[in-house]
This record gives C-alpha cells, structure tokens and sequence, in this order.
C-alpha cells in the first residue's frame, strides 16, 4: 500500500512538473517596434534538429509552446520578408521566457537601408499592402487623403471623391479599429505627420468588418516600444492664392495640431488638439438643356464655387495595464466642424425656344452648337429669353461626441479575449439658402428659398474577440453587435412676396428615420506550412433595417441572413519571388442620405433624392499577384475581379424644364476586371522613382428608370513621385496623380490631374523639419485640379467643368521629442461622418 501511494505521489509530482515547462516569447519587427502576426516559431531538438512542435504568433506577436518534456532544444522564428532567427541552444526545466525576439526585414530588400538611408516605400504581407506614409514629402503638412492620392490603386476626383482600385466604398480604420465614415470627411481630419503607415487590404479576412466594396484602409500612427514622452506638433500656413477666380472672398488655409502621448510603466495615456481652416477657391462652368412638351430650354452659367471649411476637436484615451495580461482603455472624442458651399452663379440668356420633335436635332448637338458660336441655339420659335443671378449657400455642420471602453485579457495558453463597447451622438444639420435675383442691378428677387434639416444620431457597437491556437494554427472567433438610430426633419420654405411670409413646400418638407441593427460572428484559422501562409474564414451576419417617412405614414423594412467567406494564400517561390491570392465577399450599406425619398435642393438647376427601398451592394472579390525584390529595388503585379450585384448609380432624370432630379438607385450588375502595378526603383543613389498605376475595364448591365444600359470602358490612373536627396538633410520632391477619361451610367467624366512639387529641409537631428510646397501646379499652361462631368440622356444634356484653385503656395513646420512612441490610438467616429 505504502508503495502504491509512493507510486500516485511521484506520478503527481511528475505531471505536475510536465505541465510547467513552457517556452514563451515575442516577435517585433526591428524598425519600427509593431508586433508581427502569424509569425511562424518553431521548436527543434538539439541533438537530431528534429522539429518537436510549431506555434504562429498571436496579433501581439507573443508565442507560447507548454506541456514539454525535459530536453535540450532551440527555437528558430521567421516570416516571410524577414531574416530567421535561430536561438542559442538550451535547456528545457521550468517557464523559459525568450523576451522579445527583433525580426529585421530581408537583407535583399533593405540591403542598403543603414548604409544609404534609403526606404521601402512598400511591403506586402499576407492580407495586405503596407506603404510608408513618410516617403511622401508633398502630403507633410496636409491630411490623410493627401497621402492616399500617392498610393497606386487610390485616385481622388475634382469632387474629393476618393476611390479604391475605382470603387468608392471601403472602410477606414485607425489602428485596426474600425470607424465605418465617409472616407472623404474623416481622411481629411487626420494630420499627414502623424501617420507612419497606411495599410490597404483589399481582400479583407473574416475577422474584420465586411462593409465596402473596396475593402480597407488602416491607418497607423507613428508608434514605438520605449517608456517615455511623445510630442508632436505641425503647423501649417497657405501664402496668399496667386489666383482669386473672381471668388467674394480669399482662400484662408492655417491650422496645427499637436499630439502628445506618455507613458509609464503600466499607464499610456495620449491626447490630441488639432484646428484647421482650409478654404477651397474655384470656379464653376455649366450648360445644361432639356426638352420637355416641344419646348427646348438652355441654360449656360459661369460663377463661383467654392468651399470653406473649418474643424477643430480634442481627444484623450487612457490605457490601463496592470499586469502583463491585462489592459483596460478609455478614449473620448468631441469636434466642430462646418462646411461652407458657395454656388453663386450668374444664368445668361436662359432661353426657351419651341421645336417639333421632328425638327428637334438631340441634345447633345446643342450643346455643340452652343460650344462653336458661344450663344444658345438662334433658330426656331423663342418663346422667352431670361438672365437671372443665383446666390446659393448650402451649409453642413456636424457635433460629434464618442466614447469608448476596450478591456483585453490575456491566458496563460497564449489565448486572449477582447471586449469593447463604443457610443456616439452626433448632431448633423445646416440651411441651404437659394436666391435668384434680377441682372445686372442685383435689386429684384425672383425667388427666395430655405431649406433647413435636423438630423441627431445615436450608434452603438459592442464586440468580443478570441485568439488561440488549435493545434498549429492561430484561431480567431468573434461576436460584434451594431446599432444605428438616424431620425431626420427636412423643413422646406418658399417665400411669398405678395404676403411678405415664408410658406411651407409639402413637396419637399417630411421627416425620415432610420433603425439599422447588425448582428455577426466570424470564425479564422491562420497559420504556415512550409513555404506557404493561410488565413480563411467565415463570417455570418444578420441585418435588419427599417426606414419610416412621414408624409405619407410608410414603413420600409429589409432583414437578411448574409454569408462572407474569405482567404488569404502568400507563397514563398525563393530568390525574393512570392506569389500571392485572395478572395472575399463584401457589402456596401446605402447612408440615410442615399435613402431619404424626397428631393433636397442642392442648387438652383439640381435636387438630389434617395430612395428608401434601396438594397445593399454585394461584391465578390478575386485577386492573385506577384511581388519581386531585388537589391534595394521592388516590383509587384496584381490582377483582381469584382462582382457587384445591386450596383447603385447616382443618376439624373428631368424634374421640370430648369431643374435636374438626381437619384440613387439599384442599377443591375457590374464588373470589374483590373491590373495593378506598383514599383519602388533607384536609379542613382540619390535619386528614388515610385511609380503605381491601375488599369481597369468597367462593365455594368441593368436598367436606369425603365432603359436597359450595357456600357463598358478602360480606366486608368498614374501616381508617381520622384525623390531627389541635395544633400543628407535636404529633398526635393516631384509628384504627379493622373487619372484618365471614365465613361459612366449616363455620361463621362474627363481626365483629371495634379503635379506637385515639395522642398523639404530637417534641422536638429530631424526632429524640426519646414518644407515648402507647391501644390497643383499649372503655371497657366496646364489644365491642373479640374475636371469637366457630361450626362446626357434623349431628352437633356448637362455639362460641368469643375475649376478649382492651381498653384497653391504652402509652408509646414513639424517638430517632435522623441522619434518614436507608443502607438497612439486616438478615437474616430463610427457612424456620424458617414452621413456629413
């Protein structure tokens, strides 16, 4: 008996020592400090090198292998892009903890980085493109969107629509966290300085988000490892405009922001103050004419068309972590901002002229007559001639309050459980006043019109994450809960001049809200084989949607149980030579805005509509590709499809004879196939060549108001910028965005471009740094930063040439402490900026 008890006892003993010996560490990358995922480690027997057993690393770069036997072993960390590591030898007797592990990047891809100074301008991983924000000088100083115009699958239109390998729905993250906002709005608040990278994962896993039919942008502020303070601080000022384009008043451009994050120990607290006032100067060229009951109306215009714009706002976020597995974090975010539209347009010689249909020669050759003489068509019967002046200020002002909570705890197994909640109140609103006005004497009021809209928001959003492993590879499952509350007051006035009161327009007065839930779970594997790295998943989501108009009392409602399954491949082929595919299903959820169904002024010739029956967009996404580096030079191709199902159009109609109806709505299918090129060369050692296009042809089939459309055309864009080093503190700069002629649903749009030039100096070991740019350049001999927009259909032709300000003159000063800080997670809005 004494024996059998001495036997349980070391049998106990024995067990009990198994369970406790483990090895533990973490994998940063060694430039910049981030933690690297899905980084393979693997453990090997000293004696035969065996392989007793691989783990990949969690998305803190932190690895654990446990219940290991007694031996003598070696580790030895890699990922694809990276130089390996291998350990020293060493003994296996209790809790080995190998600290944090410094993957440097291939030396065959940054051979000549500490030598040179040179800089990839972009790497690519698993799921993603990573491109150094930093590498752009004309955008230091500016914002978000001026650092994205330079990406090669990004361009930004004459409207500051921004798109995504040609498509304008994606999500954008800060940090990885999503904010789920009009990229436009929300790209433009983020300070250029302050971003160190810019991640586009065009085929997104399961894990994130499945809105927008582009995919993702994750912006990722300048971040470090050391304990310690973190300043930053930008100022910007705009010289006089060299071109006034006969606007009421100059273009303003000033602001700054500064940053500051510390931390200490256990605590991480950071806090942002940013004000901008960034005017827009230009100039608006129009000629619109419809038919309608035998009558041929022309209209030509010229006036201003600009925009003013200022926002300021504070942020502040603390992170708590009292041991190493757990973290508690708190940000808050409150910010103003306004929006000033100006369209004062002058209407010379609306004339009406009577035509037979037989007689009637279509409208686009009137626009051509119009075009040769410079006067609206002479012949026919005049029915009346008609000069009038429009002063038109659309206003849009948005208060945005947000808070949130995040706690995360780490097990002992290496597997971790995130949960975070955030809440947002926004108020969104501003007066659209419309006046026409006898010419020349300005004295006379034809008409006198205010439209005012009131539009609180309520979001919440609330999700748990958990990482472990299942067997060698990473698993990640989650829940995330979604709710939107956007009730919406239109109030449409028509002034009366023989009472001398404001009269209520029932066509265009109502109210709208919107009630929108999201239900969702994911589940991921992730992890390496060999050569070879995976990540697939599955994401299940229920929608329900509900939009209630008051006049008259309707009710629409859409529920539905949605499928997003995603995968990602990297192949590594050797010499430097790795392939890539991926695959993803996305949606693209319409705004409030796009579903309101009564008509909103916009200005004097065009109102814009929704329609509440609007469906979502449901896109397929295919795309394989190639990335080559070589010496300190690199290459990459990829060639992609997209299915968009539900593709939704902005599409003009006839309202009466002087006033175009623009309304969204599903149009049918569309197809994307596209070819992305994107190259990092040196051609001297101080002269550095990034060039990027995207070329794609766009089909789409369906039907516009009851006509059957089936158009298809090539699309194409170039962002290039070439760097030359004058001397070790010294830089010049050369850029260019060029995007081509694009044939739409109902017209075309022309070519769109915008040189750049930026001198950059750095003083005291880089941490002050003033440069000098030149944006739009034009010199009077290009056609810089416009663009002109045609649609046409059988019964109007309307044209618009967008002339905005050229050759702008701007001085930035940045000054920092401390290079390199913890990474600053600043809260952004989650559902406000979507409807500004």
């Amino acid at each position: 008996m004494r024996s059998l008890i001495s036997c349980i006892t070391l049998l106990s003993l024995t067990c009990s020592l198994f369970g406790q010996i483990e090895i533990r560490g973490r994998i940063i990358d060694t430039t910049s400090g981030e933690a690297i995922e899905y980084a393979s480690v693997t453990l090997h027997s000293a004696g035969d090198s065996s392989l007793i057993n691989g783990v990949v690393t969690d998305q803190s770069g932190q690895f654990l292998f446990s219940k290991l036997q007694a031996s003598t072993v070696y580790v030895i960390a890699q990922f694809l892009g990276y130089e390996p590591y291998r350990s020293e030898v060493f003994s296996l007797d209790g809790v080995t903890d190998l600290g944090t592990i410094s993957l440097g990047v291939n030396a065959s891809v940054l051979r000549e980085v500490e030598v040179t100074g040179r800089a990839i301008t972009s790497l690519h991983r698993l799921d993603k493109q990573v491109f150094d924000a930093g590498q752009f000088q004309s955008a230091q100083g500016g914002n978000a969107t001026d650092v994205l115009r330079n990406l090669p699958s990004i361009t930004v239109n004459a409207l500051g629509e921004i798109s995504v390998r040609g498509a304008t729905g994606f999500i954008v993250m800060i940090n990885g966290k999503p904010v789920q906002s009009d990229p436009a709005v929300m790209l433009g608040q983020i300070p250029a300085n302050a971003i160190e990278d810019i991640e586009i994962i065009t085929a997104p896993s399961a894990k994130y988000d499945p809105d927008g039919k582009a995919g993702i942008i994750n912006i990722k502020t300048r971040q470090g490892v050391t304990d310690g303070l973190l300043l930053i601080a930008n100022g910007l000022i705009g010289l006089p405009s060299i071109e006034p384009y006969d606007n009421a008043e100059a273009a303003r451009r000033f602001g700054g922001d500064i940053t500051v994050n510390y931390k200490k120990g256990k605590w991480d607290l950071s806090a942002g103050f940013d004000y901008s006032r960034n005017d827009v100067s230009g100039r608006r060229e129009g000629y619109v004419n419809t038919y309608l009951n035998e009558v041929l109306t022309e209209f030509p215009s010229d006036g201003e068309r600009s925009f003013d714009r200022e926002n300021y706002s504070g942020r502040a976020s603390v992170l708590f972590a009292p041991s190493d597995r757990q973290s508690i974090g708190a940000s808050f975010y409150a910010g103003k901002r306004t929006q000033y539209r100006t369209a004062d347009i002058l209407y010379l010689d609306q004339q009406r002229t009577r035509i037979t249909e037989g007689q009637f020669l279509g409208p686009e050759a009137y626009w051509d007559l119009y075009r040769e003489s410079g006067t609206v068509f002479p012949g026919g019967n005049q029915v009346s001639q008609f000069t009038f002046y429009n002063e038109n200020l659309r206003v849009r002002r948005g208060d945005f309050l947000i808070g949130a909570l995040d706690y995360t705890v780490k097990f002992a197994n290496t597997s971790s459980l995130k949960i975070s909640g955030l809440y947002e109140h926004t108020l969104l609103g501003g007066p659209t006043d419309n006046v026409s006005l006898g010419w020349p004497q300005l004295r006379d009021t034809f008409q006198l019109q205010y439209n005012d809209n009131d539009n609180p928001l309520d979001g919440y959003r609330l999700q748990l994450d958990y990482a472990g492993q299942l067997g060698d590879a990473k698993w990640e499952s989650g829940y995330q809960y979604r709710y939107l509350k956007h009730p919406g007051d239109f109030i449409y006035l028509d002034r009366n001049f023989a009472t001398n009161t404001w009269e209520t327009n029932p066509l265009f007065t109502n109210s709208i809200e919107l009630r929108r839930q999201i239900h969702s779970v994911y589940s991921q594997l992730s992890g390496e084989v060999g050569r070879l790295q995976y990540s697939g998943g599955l994401r299940l989501e229920y929608f329900d949607r509900q939009v209630d108009i008051a006049e008259p009392d309707t009710l629409y409602t859409l529920d539905q149980f949605n499928f997003f399954p995603s995968f990602n491949l990297q192949y590594d082929l050797g010499n430097n030579l790795s392939a890539k595919a991926g695959y993803s299903r996305r949606i693209e959820r319409t705004t409030t805005f796009k579903m309101t169904p009564f008509p909103e002024r916009e200005h004097s010739e065009t109102l814009e509509q929704g329609d509440a029956a609007l469906l979502p967009e449901y896109i397929d996404l295919v795309e394989a590709g190639l990335v080559k580096n070589w010496e300190d030079n690199s290459l990459y191709a990829t060639v992609y499809f997209r299915n968009i199902n539900n593709v939704i159009n902005r599409v003009n109609t006839i309202f009466n004879d002087t006033i175009l109806n623009r309304i969204y709505t599903n149009a049918g299918r569309a197809q994307v196939y596209g070819l992305e090129l994107g190259t990092t060369l040196y051609p001297t050692g101080w002269w550095r060549l990034f060039l990027g296009t995207n070329i794609y042809n766009y089909r789409i089939k369906g039907q516009l108001f009851g006509d059957r459309i089936n158009t298809a055309n090539t699309i194409y864009s170039i962002n290039a910028t070439s760097n030359f080093k004058l001397m070790s503190t010294m830089d010049l700069q050369l850029g260019l965005n060029y995007l081509s002629e694009r044939v739409t649903a109902q017209g075309r749009d022309s070519r769109f471009y915008n040189p750049s030039l930026t001198l950059r100096k750095t003083f005291l070991d880089k941490r002050l740094a003033v440069s000098f740019q030149w944006l739009n350049l034009d010199l009077g001999l290009l056609s810089s930063n416009e663009q002109r927009i045609t649609t046409v259909r059988d019964n109007f032709y309307t044209t618009t040439n967008y002339v905005y300000e050229v050759d702008i003159l701007q001085i930035g000063l940045t000054y920092q402490i401390n290079q390199s800080s913890k990474k600053v997670n600043l809260l952004k809005s989650e559902f406000g900026e979507k409807e500004f």
